[in-house]
């Protein structure tokens, strides 16, 4: 049920983002999820890709400090209140979350939400008691 991510420290300067695109583009991996956090000196470039162990490979032999860590990706259908439900189950749990993001999913109505769990083993077996369903890396990968 976990996923991997590829997290990325990149200068905070024009065209540093698109060199880790360029060279993901020509290895084939594709970019299925992204998001960037920045401050004034540097960014962190968080990706989920096709193929994250060829992706880590080829960044860091370019000299890109990577790290890669476990999310969980939870479906939910894309309306008012879908992001709310799933936060209320967490209530009272003292999971706590360190970030998320979300995208639409392009395959109907419904949105896949990113997070990052302080504990994510905990996460896991409450979401799943609450009936929320999990997606693994194969079926969030899928075009």
């Amino acid at each position: 049920m976990k996923v991997h991510q590829i997290s990325l420290f990149v200068e905070n300067k024009p065209g540093h983002i698109a060199a880790p695109a360029r060279l993901l583009a020509q290895e084939g991996v594709d970019i299925r999820a992204l998001y960037l956090a920045d401050t004034q000196q540097y960014g962190i470039l968080r990706i989920i890709v096709s193929d994250w162990e060829k992706a880590a490979r080829t960044l860091e032999a370019h000299g890109f400090v990577v790290k890669v860590t476990e999310v969980l990706a939870i479906l939910v259908t894309d309306r008012p209140g879908g992001l709310a439900d799933v936060l209320g189950t967490l209530d009272g749990t003292g999971i706590n979350i360190e970030y998320m993001y979300a995208f639409s999913d392009v395959r109907g109505d419904e949105a896949i939400l990113i997070f990052r769990f302080a504990d994510p083993d905990a996460a896991i077996a409450r979401l799943q008691a609450a009936g929320i369903k999990l997606m693994a890396s194969k079926e969030l990968l899928k075009q």
